[in-house]
């Protein structure tokens, strides 16, 4: 249900990028009058209130057939008839607005019917089964989701399983999602009389839930225009500095943003490429963002250019003359069209520089991805149409037309989740990731993982359950193990265990800790969930063709502040004494100990976990398992001799790996299970005595590729 109010206190609407047709004013919805919201009452005449939704629908279908919006028009007018917004307008503004937003972003006949209708069976008497008789199937099925999701409360107080069924029931088509985003975002628009205090609630909703919602289905125009309003309500003095900034440089005489773009226009006009470049200014939230990282503003920093071409080639063709014509900032060098994002997206962007420094951000596309990357999902059109199935397969998407992969996968969540909250927890978590990784399996396919995720995220997203029997993985040709966190373009193979009998399909519960994707965490919790005494086995190094005996690390002199809490030593880092530890509580109760430089520290500390107090008490006696790595050059018996050594220290090797040898050197990992933590130094020093072996050192893994 609508926000009732005009005149924002808010910022003004932001006009999304090419979309907003010039010489076109924007209607004033607080001064339609009665006639002009019902117009004439012949057929053959629209009233004149839509007249400008439907220039907008018409510019981007042209033969569109105008009567269904004409008929919902009159139906929602008459309805909502009588009823106010706070502000003191006709509340029939509110249902038009949310029209006339989806119209401007390219949405089909349909969604915008429904759009008209969206509050009135919540709100009035006209009933569901009216709008099927009058308006079809199609649009009742939209105008019941979206009126079930008015009913969720999206706060923290919500109920899971209401969300969970809500979600599911419209998530088979995301013109729901678009509609209801569209709603909000008007809502946001008028937030100007309402209480401070409920202005920053629907703020933080907006926020934690809606916005990466919008960026997850790619609709980047209603997703960039939510972030300033919640940005305006709930950091009023930063936002305010931020518009400053921004108007003192709209005002300032010379751009250099607008002199190195009319040197792009000559580049490329001299390279007989046509391309359209235009300066796209960056919203207050994006300059807010870019302050945060470089300090004080460059000149260029108020905006990025955008460059369009009509064909994917020209795309590379402007990309090579740019980087042939300027120096190319390499790291800022990203090719979404090869590897599209999981919410549609494409474009390349670079960044290049000119002889006086000056640094300019470069978007390039065709006008088709444009369209996509500004409205996602309501550039489809009409999800059911054979033309927008086989746009979608020209994108890579799976071939169901009616959604995008990442709501695919919250469906294929939500059917695994072993409860409601588990489900909801979740997808609260995914919600929070705001940047998104790709790497590459070995056979040259992608997987879309959030930034941070690790091997076991891979696994699980490859393989879905079948990764319960993941042993290890190799990145980018090395092994790796599976708390190893992945970077964008890594290419990474999980290693499955192939071994016969249960044992072989035990995930670790210790894989939660380094877990960041739903489908990984779920999995992983619906197995411990049906099987209380699982495993918690350390993961620091694959299993291997040698394993010696199976004894678990011992955590009795690992001393917690929490009384009666089970106490585990992190298979990450395996800490033994003297290093210095820090814990962290866990599901269950228990409590896992961590070496204070294990990267897995500063990520939980990073998300707020709370660290428990730890120490070591009567060290010397108790068992010890620890994971060392050696390096050496490849010789005959190298192997036989590194194992005799470790032997005569009476140490036991709990598994042992050796990676193919490469320019003459071998990498050995063992993870070992030591008498007493007194033994650790004189084991290295005996490891590094054998012939061959040039260093010997605790792994860590703070890096792709790294033990």
């Amino acid at each position: 249900m609508s926000a009732e109010a005009t005149n924002p206190a808010t910022p003004g609407p932001i006009t999304p990028g090419a979309q907003r047709r010039r010489g076109r004013p924007r209607i004033d919805l607080r001064r339609l009058g009665r006639a002009a919201l019902l117009g004439p009452a012949g057929r053959d005449r629209l009233p004149d209130a839509i007249g400008h939704v439907a220039e907008a629908h018409r510019a981007n279908y042209a033969d569109a057939d105008l009567e269904p919006l004409r008929r919902a028009y009159v139906l929602a007018e008459s309805s909502h008839r009588g009823q106010m917004r706070k502000s003191g307008e006709p509340y029939i503004t509110h249902p038009l607005a949310v029209t006339l937003i989806l119209a401007e972003l390219g949405a089909e006949t349909t969604t915008l019917t429904a759009s008209l209708l969206h509050d009135t069976v919540e709100d009035t008497d006209v009933t569901l089964d009216q709008v099927r008789t009058e308006f079809g199937t199609e649009v009742a099925y939209l105008v019941d989701g979206v009126t079930k999701l008015e009913k969720v409360d999206y706060g923290a107080a919500a109920e899971p399983e209401t969300f969970r069924k809500m979600l599911v029931a419209t998530g088979n088509d995301v013109r729901v999602m678009s509609i209801k985003l569209a709603d909000r975002l008007h809502n946001m628009r008028t937030l100007g009389v309402m209480r401070q205090e409920k202005q920053e609630r629907i703020a933080k909703v907006t926020r934690d839930v809606l916005i990466p919602l919008a960026e997850r289905l790619g609709v980047q125009a209603l997703k960039t225009e939510l972030e300033d309003l919640v940005f305006a309500i709930l950091r009023p003095e930063e936002y305010g500095q931020t518009q400053t900034l921004i108007a003192a440089d709209t005002a300032r005489p010379e751009n250099p943003l607008a002199e190195i773009a009319d040197e792009v226009r000559g580049v490329l006009r001299e390279a007989g490429l046509s391309a359209e470049v235009l300066i796209r200014p960056r919203h207050a939230v994006s300059v807010h963002r870019v302050l945060r990282k470089r300090g004080e503003p460059r000149g260029a920093d108020f905006g990025r250019l955008l460059v369009l071409v009509s064909e994917d080639a020209d795309c590379y063709g402007v990309l090579g003359e740019l980087h042939t014509c300027f120096t190319p900032v390499v790291s800022e060098f990203k090719d979404f069209i090869a590897v599209p994002k999981f919410n549609l997206y494409q474009s390349l962007h670079t960044a290049v520089a000119r002889g006086d420094g000056e640094v300019a951000e470069v978007l390039i596309r065709t006008h088709q991805m444009h369209k996509v990357a500004e409205a996602g999902v309501v550039a489809l059109g009409n999800p059911y149409a054979p033309s927008a199935e086989e746009h979608l397969d020209t994108l890579g998407e799976r071939s169901d037309p009616t959604r995008p992969g990442w709501l695919s996968r919250l469906l294929d969540w939500q059917q695994s989740a072993p409860d409601a909250d588990t489900f909801w927890s979740t997808l609260r978590e995914d919600l929070a990731q705001d940047r998104e990784i790709t790497v590459f399996r070995p056979d040259g396919g992608t997987i879309g993982l959030p930034a941070g995720a690790s091997c076991v995220d891979a696994a699980y997203a490859q393989y879905g359950e079948d990764a319960h029997a993941v042993i290890g993985a190799r990145v980018n040709g090395r092994l790796a193990t599976l708390s190893t966190v992945l970077k964008d373009g890594d290419t990474v193979q999980p290693l499955m265990d192939r071994m016969e009998g249960a044992a072989a399909s035990e995930p670790s519960r210790d894989w939660l800790d380094h877990a960041r994707t739903p489908a990984a965490r779920i999995a992983i919790r619906r197995w411990l969930t049906a099987h209380p005494e699982g495993p918690s086995a350390p993961e620091s190094a694959p299993r291997a063709p040698y394993s010696g005996p199976s004894a678990r690390p011992s955590a009795a002199n690992a001393v917690v502040d929490q009384p009666g809490a089970t106490v585990r030593l992190a298979g990450c880092c395996t800490p033994v004494p003297p290093d210095e530890v820090t814990a962290f509580a866990v599901r269950g109760g228990a409590v896992t100990v961590h070496r204070v430089e294990c990267p897995a520290v500063a990520r939980m500390t990073g998300a707020g976990r709370p660290e428990v107090r730890v120490r070591w008490a009567d060290a010397e006696t108790a068992e010890y398992r620890v994971t060392l790595l050696a390096e050496s050059f490849s010789r005959p018996h190298l192997l036989a001799d590194l194992t005799e050594a470790i032997a005569l220290q009476g140490v036991a090797i709990i598994s042992a790996t050796v990676d193919p040898p490469a320019q003459g050197r071998v990498r050995h990992t063992y993870t070992l299970q030591l008498p007493g933590s007194a033994h650790l130094q004189g084991l290295m020093r005996a490891m590094r005595n054998v012939p061959g072996v040039y260093d010997v050192g605790r792994a860590q893994h703070t890096a792709a590729g790294a033990l």
